[in-house]
């Protein structure tokens, strides 16, 4: 009996080695930068460390944006940034510090509102293909109506990111629901061992990690310049083995490389 456990578990180990991802330039791990809301703070201190550090990242905006910020945000776009949707008015349950709320939305005004964002950020870069991160990483509206297979049916994004998981290291695409997909959430003041923390083990695990940021060196839910700059330098440091780029680009080859099998 002992002996036939033990040959399963290496058949059940084997099974998994087999499932997991090459990804691109033989790097051991993917490793996607989010950052929610269309935070000054991100214009001004994160995206400037990113270009030092010749990294993309996915920047999901709302209707916050302006004629100051659009067109920062459109050279972001050129550059090879990728500018995703998070609603117009990000609007999120009661009891969240949110000055629009979700409790009255129906599921279809909210479906219609990512797609009026949808066509607002059409007019920023001209792209057709867009992600979606859901506010206050909240997957219903009104009385706890979800609006995941609605936006599924409607097909306006084609990936979504949930968010708030402490430990949200990807290993299985197969079984990933493409509009649920996890993230990484950065607490306030978290340090730049702790982010590292985290890609280190997305590294041991060989997947894909998402880490869903905010405020850097400002705003809210504010991790300091220098955090998130310790951060960068690891990723750069290690670039050999980390492959870093946006949200719908590692999901694209994720999910293709996922079919070739």
């Amino acid at each position: 009996m002992k002996r036939l456990i033990l040959f399963l578990s290496l058949l059940n180990f084997a099974a998994q080695a087999q499932e997991k991802i090459e990804w691109p330039g033989d790097k051991k791990a993917a490793i996607v930068l989010t950052y929610d809301d269309a935070l000054q703070s991100q214009l001004d201190i994160a995206v400037p460390q990113l270009d030092a550090a010749h990294l993309k990242a996915t920047f999901f905006l709302t209707g916050d944006i302006d004629k100051q910020t659009i067109p920062k945000w459109r050279a972001l776009s050129k550059k090879g940034h990728e500018l995703g949707n998070h609603t117009i008015y990000h609007p999120c349950a009661s009891g969240n510090d949110n000055p629009v709320i979700s409790d009255n939305y129906t599921v279809y005004e909210m479906i219609r509102e990512i797609d009026v964002m949808n066509h607002f950020l059409y007019a920023v870069d001209g792209k057709t293909t867009r992600t979606y991160a859901y506010p206050c990483t909240e997957t219903t509206v009104g009385n706890g109506k979800s609006y995941v297979d609605t936006l599924r049916k409607y097909g306006l994004v084609k990936y979504a990111r949930v968010g708030g998981d402490m430990d949200a290291v990807i290993t299985n695409f197969k079984n990933l629901d493409l509009l649920q997909i996890p993230s990484y959430g950065i607490e306030d003041n978290a340090t730049g061992t702790k982010l590292i923390a985290f890609v280190k083990r997305v590294e041991q695990s060989g997947g894909m990690g998402i880490l869903m940021l905010h405020g850097v060196g400002g705003d809210y839910l504010t991790i300091s310049a220098d955090a998130h700059r310790e951060l960068l330098d690891y990723l750069k440091k290690n670039k050999k083995n980390i492959w870093v780029t946006t949200f719908q680009q590692a999901m694209d080859y994720a999910t293709n490389v996922d079919k070739a099998k």
